[in-house]
């Protein structure tokens, strides 16, 4: 059983995928054309952004939108500790300095408090990272934003239909950015990312960044390939490819969400009494017009390793997240990083792992999962 996998969902939206595919080869431009931009459109109208700028990839907009937003070579950005790589990376590709905190233990978001300690006289970012299934606490790093006179912004990228307060993640500060890496919660069937934001200032940043720095009208536009260059950017266009299969599958979406929704409540079930299990996913209440979205289903576990190596030889993929916190990364250690302890990111980064967890799951198969993690705890181990 794969950790994830799209393959019966492609079977099942095939007809809507080739047609917008033929489309493509139809119209003849096979990036930054006709149908990344009605994915822009369809994004804004299912996030509420008012701007959604597709590009490359999700670490591509983290890096757009540290520069739209102005970072400046050696500003430091406060981010978590516990989340993927490019969290951070992004910063330093922008021209800046992460300054890593820790994270709740429940939503394993970057904590409120720890934006106040560790916030200098340099820090002038604040980037919050909404992981596996619900946001960060976007009222209180809000009001921290406020009172240290920091810029927020959102690494979204996993976080598409998580809500909190009726708004989207993504929309709570100055912009925030989706990935459509295929094993996202919307997935692409290669790399592809977007930022979204309400600022129209940052939207047209964005748009000239992704395309060399060519501003104006570009999108689906032969000619723009010789408008003026304002300023240095990169190639950062989405493929027309990847905008067509997401196309095909945004109205599949919420049905989606939902689905992942119910098999988590399943493995709840299932895995409540399992001794070995130190921490099941915990959906904080942040009030009305919030919304959680399953896209990875982590739990901590006694003995994690031994667990991942028992499933495997039962033909059962995992994924660790994240084995190494990012203050401890190598390419972190020389310039950005100190000899601080993190305790709640290294103590999630020693005992997570993430189950199956995707729309064609089976409860079958998830009882499966959850047998053989019984099995492993119960002693009854080869």
């Amino acid at each position: 059983m794969p950790f994830f996998s799209q393959a019966r969902a492609f079977d099942r939206l095939w007809p809507a995928i080739s047609a917008r595919v033929e489309a493509v080869f139809d119209n003849g431009k096979f990036s930054h054309g006709k149908q990344v931009a009605e994915l822009e459109r369809q994004l804004c109208e299912h996030t509420g952004a008012r701007y959604a700028v597709g590009v490359n990839s999700g670490t591509d907009a983290l890096v757009l939108l540290l520069r739209a937003l102005g970072l400046r070579p050696g500003d430091e950005v406060v981010v978590p500790a516990y989340s993927f790589v490019a969290t951070a990376s992004s910063v330093v590709l922008a021209g800046g300095r992460p300054v890593f905190a820790d994270v709740d233990p429940v939503t394993y978001a970057l904590d409120p408090a720890e934006v106040e300690r560790v916030a200098g006289p340099r820090t002038r970012f604040v980037m919050p990272a909404h992981l596996f299934c619900q946001m960060a606490d976007m009222s209180a790093l809000s009001r921290v934003a406020a009172r240290r006179g920091l810029v927020l912004l959102e690494d979204s990228a996993e976080a598409i239909g998580m809500r909190q307060l009726g708004v989207h993640a993504g929309l709570h500060g100055a912009g925030g950015v989706l990935s459509f890496f295929p094993s996202k919660t919307l997935g692409a069937i290669g790399d592809a990312g977007a930022v979204i934001t309400d600022d129209a200032r940052v939207a047209e940043l964005v748009a000239g960044l992704r395309h060399h720095g060519r501003f104006g009208h570009t999108l689906d536009h032969f000619p723009g390939i010789s408008t003026e260059t304002a300023r240095p950017g990169t190639n950062s266009k989405m493929d027309d490819i990847q905008a067509a299969v997401l196309l095909a599958k945004l109205p599949e979406l919420e049905r989606e969400i939902a689905r992942r929704g119910e098999l988590a409540a399943a493995y709840r079930e299932r895995l409540a009494d399992v001794p070995g299990i130190l921490r099941l996913p915990e959906v904080v209440d942040r009030g009305p017009g919030s919304a959680s979205a399953f896209y990875v289903h982590l739990i901590e576990v006694e003995r994690r390793d031994e667990l991942v190596e028992w499933l495997a030889r039962a033909e059962i993929g995992t994924e660790t997240y994240y084995p190494i916190p990012l203050h401890r990364q190598p390419c972190f250690q020389s310039d950005y990083s100190t000899e601080v302890s993190l305790p709640n990111a290294e103590a999630a980064a020693r005992r997570a792992v993430a189950l199956p967890l995707y729309p064609d799951l089976t409860l079958g198969q998830l009882d499966r999962v959850c047998s053989v993690i019984r099995s492993f705890y119960s002693g009854r181990r080869a």
